[in-house]
């Protein structure tokens, strides 16, 4: 198989982009050129936000059996490289996102639930939910229904993690000491490993499936406490796990999902929205997710390799807790 990653140096696009290489596929990365592509990739140069920005990719002469995009900004980009080759390609696939769901789709809601209005396949950078609607549409639209597969993703922690959210935890495990752990300890979740993602587009794409699925774990393939207690054990064991209760965290003022990533309180639009999809169409087509606690070891392997310091997107929010707010908080209650 060959394959064309627009992207492919960082988290999700890098870990397609090894994945491909795993199986012996050959890969082609087109990127900016700020980070390295893996090794074994032919590279192309190239920035799609430019004028001519595709050039490299028009004068190449290569021609692909899928196409693997992520693009998380003005739709108009997914838009120009999708129509650039429509005939040089196969497939495309475009790394979408359950955000594009209208606000709040209910618990155990499929890919048929309704999408957000006013996206465009030509538009400009708008919000995140719109923006990736729009990239499905652009690709829909210069690929069509059948050779276009749109994987919208939920939460995704492994390693190249650079939105901050399994990181943030790590370090705050490793640091040791009384840790404001977000009950209920048995609180389901729902995300997926980003290497499970990767394997699972690749192997989508050789049987050439198209259409949306929700790419995410079964609903409690894991919980708060799993996540937490993987943490806390792979970082040396000096954490002290205090879990508290959703009513305490929010009456002290703290953001769900931000301030205590990967956490939203039980019962909340937020928690069916994140944690809730029906990803029964994916299982369906040979998703495999691997345990919790190989996803937190490997992704705390790979921060002890780089230095302990996680790279962060400049277009996501800062993520986590502020240590005098989770000692104030900790002090008042104890933990429960």
């Amino acid at each position: 198989m060959r394959l064309l990653m627009l992207g492919g140096t960082e988290f999700a696009g890098r870990a397609v982009v090894e994945a491909a290489l795993g199986r012996g596929w050959e890969v082609t990365v087109f990127h900016r050129g700020r980070h390295e592509a893996p090794q074994g990739a032919r590279t192309l140069l190239g920035d799609r936000t430019a004028v001519d920005g595709l050039a490299a990719l028009d004068e190449d002469p290569g021609e692909w059996d899928v196409v693997v995009d992520t693009w998380s900004a003005a739709p108009r980009a997914v838009r120009d490289a999708a129509r650039l080759l429509r005939g040089r390609a196969g497939r495309y696939v475009y790394v979408s996102s359950c955000s594009v769901y209208d606000w709040a789709p209910p618990a155990g809601y499929t890919e048929r639930a309704p999408v957000v209005e006013g996206a465009s396949a030509d538009a400009g950078p708008t919000d995140y939910a719109r923006d990736k609607l729009g990239g499905e549409l652009a690709a829909v639209d210069a690929f069509g229904a059948d050779r276009s597969l749109l994987v919208r993703a939920g939460l995704i922690l492994g390693p190249y993690e650079n939105v901050g959210r399994l990181p943030w935890w790590l370090d705050r495990t490793a640091r040791g000491g009384p840790v404001l752990a977000p009950g209920p300890r048995d609180l389901p979740l729902q995300y997926v490993d980003v290497r499970d993602l990767a394997e699972w587009i690749l192997g989508a794409a050789q049987r050439e499936l198209s259409g949306p699925y929700n790419l995410m774990s079964p609903q409690g393939h894991t919980t708060m406490g799993g996540l937490l207690e993987a943490c806390a054990e792979v970082t040396g064991g000096a954490a002290e796990l205090r879990w508290t209760a959703p009513e305490v965290i929010l009456e002290a003022g703290i953001e769900p999902w931000t301030q205590l990533p990967v956490w939203v309180p039980p019962g909340s639009d937020l928690h069916d929205a994140l944690h809730s999809a029906d990803v029964s169409r994916a299982v369906a087509a040979g998703l495999r997710c691997r345990p919790v606690a190989e996803t937190v070891a490997d992704t705390w392997a790979w921060l002890r390799e780089i230095g302990g310091t996680a790279p962060r997107r400049p277009d996501r929010t800062g993520k986590g807790l502020d240590p005098e707010v989770e000692a104030k908080v900790l002090e008042a209650t104890g933990g429960v």
